[in-house]
């Protein structure tokens, strides 16, 4: 114990040493973000963490506004033919990559290209398109081959995998590799000799950005940097982190535990409040590849042992910041649905063992991911770990950091051979809304880590996107979530939500699902 502790303060010692000391006259906003950034590539991976690095440097098409409804963000105007099937797209006047160069319609139709190949709603998208054109430097002609009803929405998604516009060179990367070159068309420019993995990421400014005139909202608007440098500083430590947070090294803490919530909300310096109206839906990935859970039964026996409120009690504790929620798609929100849903609401290990002993279940281990720097989710985890084992399943944890994970779930290979069974994480509500997500994906082969195969599941998605009334897409909604339930997908683990802390002299938090740094000054 004494050396672990050892080793904790020895991380965190070592991250406030890289903290970089502000130039004469430097306006810098210091945070600590809600995971250690290892992956760059925001296509290649829906880790969130990167995704918020994608929004710091990249820029993209379309926006959702805090209503959730898509604005123009690169895009200065389109049009759309009276049968629906023809979008042409105008670029802005301005737009410049970090290099100096202009952004072109050729970069957009490599980027759009890459991201569709990728995302469960660019696949949707691309799967009804006929075809994407370069038609002049500023102009892109979007031509349908069926009719798709969510083409602006695609293009301005919120969330994992946002469609992010990235030089064409950079986009013509293979998008099951990662890219190399971080050149980005957005307001903060990423400092590539100053990123040290583990400790520290340093963004400035980005001088001839052209932002919007329109307010910022959500992630549409101006996004006007009003920093010089932002600096992303990992504590492995939440203690540590909220130590430095409390001293003043620190401004804005993205992700604090909920059993720091006190201690915060005590200090008259500090903000403590609720960024996203959503939430976020806990989430228990099973790998469909690999034994035990390439069987379906086996799953359903695992997901009936997993009660909601036990979950939440033990990875978020203040029942102010939760609640259960026996939806596939966030409580609250237009799909959400309690269909087909009796297993979970049950979650009984007495009934997960019954169901586990009828598969005929041979003993097979089950390697359990643990994210140890992430609170919730090492919380998870142990839960599981717990029920599982309960229910007559036998367990292995293996413990990492999140980064580790996040690269290690990309992985196909047996268990044996580095493989994995089972890990957790949660989603955004904006990014389980409806069948788009990726998270519900049956396609094997483009479909998210854990890999379902269903035709039904994908034929009752496909619908939804061609849906043109609301009954008709809370029809297929509906047929989604029978499916996702009867294969046994994923577990669901319930609905919660994170404050975040930051110092009483950071003003201009933009209210998102999403954590944006452009509009925030320190004062």
């Amino acid at each position: 114990m004494m050396n672990r502790n050892w080793m904790r303060l020895g991380l965190a010692t070592t991250a406030l040493a890289l903290m970089a000391p502000a130039a004469s006259g430097e306006t810098v906003l210091r945070v600590i973000p809600h995971a250690d950034l290892k992956n760059l590539d925001p296509i290649w991976t829906t880790a969130y963490i990167s995704r918020n690095h994608g929004y710091m440097i990249y820029d993209t098409l379309f926006s959702m506004d805090e209503s959730f409804t898509p604005q123009p963000q690169m895009v200065d105007s389109w049009t759309v033919s009276e049968d629906g099937m023809v979008y042409t797209f105008t670029l802005r006047d301005g737009l410049l990559f970090h290099d100096g160069s202009p952004v072109t319609s050729e970069d957009v139709v490599a980027s759009l290209n890459r991201w569709g190949q990728r995302d469960g709603m660019g696949q949707q998208l691309y799967s009804n398109m006929g075809s994407l054109e370069s038609v002049d430097e500023k102009t892109v002609v979007l031509t349908l081959e069926t009719p798709f009803g969510l083409v602006i929405e695609a293009l301005g998604k919120i969330s994992s995998n946002v469609p992010f516009i990235m030089p064409k060179e950079v986009a013509m990367t293979d998008p099951f590799e990662q890219i190399t070159d971080y050149t980005g068309s957005g307001p903060f420019v990423f400092q590539d000799d100053e990123w040290v993995p583990g400790s520290q990421v340093v963004y400035t400014r980005f001088e001839d950005y052209a932002p919007r005139s329109e307010p910022a909202s959500a992630a549409s608007g101006g996004k006007v940097a009003g920093v010089d440098k932002v600096i992303w500083t990992y504590f492995p430590d939440q203690n540590t982190a909220m130590n430095a947070l409390m001293a003043g090294e620190i401004d804005f803490f993205e992700s604090p535990s909920n059993d720091l919530m006190p201690i915060l909300s005590s200090n008259p310096d500090i903000v403590v409040e609720v960024n996203d109206p959503l939430g976020n839906i806990g989430f228990a990935r099973f790998n469909h590849l690999h034994a035990p859970f390439d069987d379906p039964a086996v799953r359903r026996a695992a997901i009936m042992a997993m009660k909601q409120e036990d979950y939440l009690a033990a990875a978020i504790g203040d029942s102010q910041f939760w609640m259960t929620c026996y939806s596939v798609y966030p409580c609250g929100t237009p799909y959400a649905t309690e269909t087909n849903s009796e297993a979970i609401m049950t979650g009984s290990v007495e009934a997960a063992k019954e169901a586990l002993a009828a598969t005929g279940y041979d003993g097979t281990a089950v390697v359990l991911m643990q994210p140890t720097d992430v609170p919730v989710l090492s919380a998870f985890s142990l839960v599981t770990a717990d029920k599982l084992r309960a229910a007559g399943f036998e367990v292995e944890v293996q413990a990492m950091d999140w980064a580790t994970l996040t690269s290690r779930r990309a992985l196909r290979d047996p268990v044996a051979e580095g493989g994995w069974n089972m890990f957790h994480t949660w989603w955004i509500g904006a990014d389980v809304i409806d069948p788009m997500a990726i998270a519900f994906s049956g396609d094997p082969d483009a479909g998210w880590f854990g890999w379902p195969t269903d035709e039904e599941l994908e034929t009752a998605r496909a619908a939804f996107s061609r849906a043109t009334s609301a009954e008709a897409k809370l029809a297929h909604a509906v047929k989604a979530q029978e499916r996702l339930w009867e294969i046994g997908a994923s577990g669901e683990l319930g609905q919660f939500f994170v404050p975040v802390a930051y110092r009483s002299n950071v003003k201009g938090l933009i209210k998102s699902p999403v954590q944006f740094f452009w509009n925030i000054t320190v004062e």
